[in-house]
């Protein structure tokens, strides 16, 4: 859609990042949708399942609203993306935005040194490593050296495994991170 000579997704908002030091898990998307620009906060799209799957796997306490993002923090959990930029969808995202946005995310991590980074999708890992596949939950190989990496599926309603098996994945995070 254009307007006024721009296109929707050039007059949108990054989102800004939420993290620190010490953190336990970092939590990373591909990029922010049209709906979390609007709103600026991650997981904001109505049909997005985040919060819900934190909620029903155990790791937050109680069921967060996409506004309450950035207090996550006090749960020592992060948040940010291969790709600042919002798009209506993964396929509106260029291969120079990801070649950018692997060195971005590779200094944010180095720097931060989460105990496990949780890229949410395998398609979000798989643009960070350029590794052709990757198995649910922690990656034998990491690609940080150091880093704990941990895949789980995309929280998008457009996913079609069940959510009670997408929920039992991010069990495992929480077992893994949280004992």
């Amino acid at each position: 859609m254009r307007e006024g000579g721009q296109t929707l997704e050039a007059k949108l908002n990054e989102v800004p990042d939420h993290l620190d030091y010490g953190l336990q898990i970092v939590f990373v998307g591909f990029n922010p949708s049209l709906r979390s620009s609007e709103e600026g906060h991650h997981y904001a799209n109505p049909r997005n399942r985040f919060w819900r799957i934190l909620h029903q796997s155990g790791l937050t306490p109680r069921l967060y609203d996409p506004s309450e993002d950035g207090d996550l923090l006090e749960l020592g959990y992060g948040f940010t993306n291969i790709v600042a930029r919002p798009t209506r969808g993964v396929e509106d995202i260029t291969r120079e935005e990801y070649r950018e946005g692997r060195e971005l995310l590779k200094a944010k991590l180095a720097k931060y040194r989460p105990y496990v980074v949780c890229f949410v999708g395998k398609g979000v890992y798989t643009e960070y490593t350029r590794r052709s596949r990757a198995d649910w939950g922690f990656q034998q190989d990491p690609y940080l050296d150091g880093m704990h990496e941990f895949v789980a599926p995309s929280s998008s309603g457009l996913v079609r495994m069940p959510l009670s098996e997408i929920i039992d994945i991010y069990r495992l995070l929480r077992k893994a991170a949280l004992g």
